[in-house]
């Protein structure tokens, strides 16, 4: 009874807190926030290609939620690869290395973060764009799919890394960052994973747990931080597909199978990352009606919807 409610009251709290940090604002045209950078730091949903490849289909589009940020403000990102401000990398952590995929070269989101502040500094004009979790709960999940630890396990381990990314958004701000966007993680029971290895109830509860964990960390820091709903999205997106211009969201659109660890669920499964246009189940015209590009990661269209998204929040709020 206790356990049941604390989650409640957990929850309850959260939700005001995405309300404080993702309330819409009325500026006025005088106070109006114009971007003059767009800076990038998390996973496999923002990587413009620093592992190589997009975690989507490679089709030449704008493919991720930070690209489509790009697009919308006419700022450019690039890859740090190419020079860029985009340091986030497939399959990152927030804060503890290996990666989901067992790399220890892989830099966590605070790697990268620490990359940057170690050669730039912020200024009134940043727009810092934040995605991470996803592979923190992949990482649990391959453990408890192992029989080496509970699913009880997985969802505190979610949970710190809630916290862990609350403390690495406050440090951005501890440094500088005055406007900080952040991407929530989506609800990982909602993929065709979840429905593949029948987990859903344990992936709710730790997408779940991480994202109120984050939330609460920076209850105060509404004036610097906002928070896009991200779970919602998705999970409206996948209720009704059809209000959104989609007709599938069970099934993977691209076929590229990976005999490796691929996208860190197991061997032999469908990696985006090697996905083109070319390694589809659908035509051309059919595939961007699908959400999913494999059993976790976006098509483009999905994906822009989520950078749509951000992008109105952004420019409502500041």
């Amino acid at each position: 009874m206790f356990v049941d409610w604390s989650r409640r009251v957990g929850l309850a709290l959260a939700s005001l807190v995405i309300l404080a940090l993702g309330a819409c604002g009325s500026s006025t045209i005088e106070s109006r926030f114009i971007p003059a950078r767009l800076i990038s730091f998390g996973d496999a949903l923002s990587d413009l290609g620093e592992s190589g490849s997009r975690y989507t289909v490679n089709d030449g589009t704008s493919n991720v939620w930070t690209a489509q940020m790009s697009l919308r403000t006419g700022l450019a990102l690039a890859r740090r690869a190419d020079g860029g401000l985009s340091f986030a990398t497939a399959h990152a952590r927030v804060d503890t290395t290996p990666d989901a995929l067992g790399n220890a070269s892989t830099p966590s989101v605070k790697q990268q973060i620490d990359a940057f502040v170690a050669g730039n500094s912020f200024t009134a004009t940043d727009l810092v764009m934040v995605s991470a979790g996803t592979s923190d709960v992949i990482a649990e999940m391959r453990k408890f799919t192992a029989g080496t630890q509970t699913g009880d396990a997985v969802v505190s381990a979610a949970g710190q890394a809630g916290r862990d990314l609350g403390a690495q958004v406050r440090r951005l701000v501890s440094s500088g960052a005055q406007r900080i966007v952040v991407l929530g993680m989506y609800n990982l029971s909602r993929t065709p994973w979840a429905t593949a290895i029948s987990q859903s109830d344990l992936l709710l509860r730790a997408s779940q747990k991480l994202n109120d964990e984050f939330l609460i960390s920076v209850v105060d820091l509404g004036a610097n931080v906002l928070y896009v709903d991200t779970a919602l999205q998705i999970n409206l997106m996948t209720a009704n597909p059809g209000s959104y211009g989609f007709t599938n969201a069970i099934t993977p659109v691209c076929n590229s199978v990976d005999a490796g660890v691929g996208i860190g669920i197991g061997l032999g499964e469908v990696n985006s990352a090697l996905c083109t246009a070319s390694t589809l189940v659908a035509t051309a015209l059919e595939y961007p009606s699908y959400i999913f590009a494999d059993k976790v990661y976006l098509t483009p269209l999905a994906a822009a919807r989520l950078g749509d998204q951000a992008y109105t929040k952004v420019f409502s709020r500041w």
